[in-house]
């Protein structure tokens, strides 16, 4: 399972790094009054509107796989044997007997009848 686990996360930091990539090299809205003007977009590999399709295209798969990556580390991780106890319950456990419950040494000494040291939360 730790190999799977990998191998997503793998895919998912190469969907993120991909995304972020194909958004910068993307033009905007108003990149394209530029390219009338003789930007040099029109002369590039896939025309003047092609690599915007493409690109858009491209970044949509991405942006699937990075949520199918997403999703599927989420149930991994969530389904990750837990715990049989916390670190208190091993240091509770391995107190030794001759201390009291309460973790603190208690005075065994009589109350006088008089003073208010029985009100006096523990």
């Amino acid at each position: 399972m730790e190999y799977f686990f990998s191998v997503i996360l793998v895919v998912h930091v190469l969907a993120a790094v991909g995304i972020v990539g194909l958004v910068l090299v993307q033009h905007g809205k108003g990149a394209d009054m530029g390219a009338a003007f003789g930007s040099g977009a029109s002369g590039s590999l896939f025309g003047s509107a092609g690599s915007a399709n493409f690109l858009s295209r491209t970044t949509a798969a991405l942006a699937v796989v990075f949520f199918i990556t997403s999703l599927s580390l989420a149930f991994i991780a969530s389904n990750k044997p837990k715990s049989t106890g916390s670190v208190m319950q091993d240091a509770v456990q391995s107190r030794p007997s001759s201390m009291p419950a309460g973790g603190a040494e208690q005075n065994n000494a009589p109350a006088d009848a008089g003073s208010k040291t029985k009100e006096i939360p523990k």
